[in-house]
Formats: C-alpha cells, structure tokens, sequence
C-alpha cells in the first residue's frame, strides 16, 4: 500500500493531531531547525509575539516522518493546512526524507517563508528567551513548546545546542 508521508521537526513529533499508520525518525537534507518565526497564534499574539520552529534553508534537520493511509490523506491535508497555514508563514513542500529503516521517501514538510512578516531570521539565545518566556497563545505558553520539542527532540537521540540551553534556562527559572 502506498502512504503518504508528513516530516514533524516541532510540535508535530509530540502533537501530530491526525491518525497515521506509521512513524519513523527520518533526516531531511536542506534544511535545518530555527526557532526563526514569530508566532502570533498558537504561542504568542501580534502584540506579544512568541518563537516558534521553522525549517530555514541549509543543514539537515532529524525529525519524525508519519505514514499516512490514502484514505485519511485528504483530512489530514486539511487539517495540516489549517493548523500549520494560520498566517501563511510557512510554505507547503515536499521534501525526500530519509527513515531510520534506510527508505527514502517524500514528505510533505513545511518549510519558513523568509519573505513573511513574522520570519525572525536568526535571534540570538538571549532574545529568543525573552521572547519565550513574555508570550502565551491560543496553544499555551511558548514555553511549554520550547520544552515540550526538547522532551521529544531527546526521546529521539537529537541534541539540539539551542533548545536545549533554552530549556535549562526555563527549568531554572532564569
């Protein structure tokens, strides 16, 4: 049976929000992992934005791939769409990523739009924590993103610098 697949870098490898068949972890080439968007939704609001992940080009980023079931495709689609396509910040692309089983295959993925508003481009350590620490959105608080990805990001052997000293930082209260 042919499925189609979803890569989660983010909140979609601890909240993916849609049935699937299977999960793999799966590298993507091109791109890497950025807390480089302002989020105005989920975590955060126009007036106090928070930070939320985006896949920015360069690198490699280790992520979960899903396996979709043609049958569940179309509501996943649209449910992706809705969830990831709030504010259009994110271009819809497919990538080939390749699973731990050794398989490549194509992923629909959700790459940053460098030409958007809420693009952040590259925020040092110490904004992005401020940023995280003042924001809450219709999802929560943007730290609980923030440590949330990092749990997961553990659970699958990726160490991420970043999130990581974000998360230390959050724990201890700094």
């Amino acid at each position: 049976m042919r499925h189609f697949w979803v890569f989660g870098y983010g909140s979609l490898m601890w909240r993916p929000g849609f049935a699937y068949a299977r999960c793999e972890t799966a590298l993507l080439y091109g791109a890497h992992r950025s807390l480089c968007v302002y989020s105005y939704v989920h975590r955060g609001t126009p007036e106090r934005p928070g930070l939320v992940l985006g896949l920015d080009r360069g690198g490699t980023c280790k992520g979960l791939a899903f396996a979709v079931e043609p049958e569940n495709w179309q509501a996943t689609l649209a449910y992706l769409r809705k969830r990831e396509q709030a504010t259009m910040v994110y271009k819809e692309a497919t990538r080939t990523v390749r699973l731990a089983s050794g398989e490549s295959v194509s992923a629909l993925s959700y790459l940053v739009d460098r030409d958007h508003e809420q693009y952040a481009g590259k925020l040092d350590l110490q904004e992005q924590l401020a940023l995280v620490q003042a924001s809450h959105g219709q999802s929560g608080p943007n730290t609980d993103y923030v440590m949330n990805t990092q749990a997961h990001l553990k659970e699958t052997g990726t160490h991420d610098p970043a999130l990581s000293w974000l998360t230390r930082q959050l724990q201890s209260g700094s």
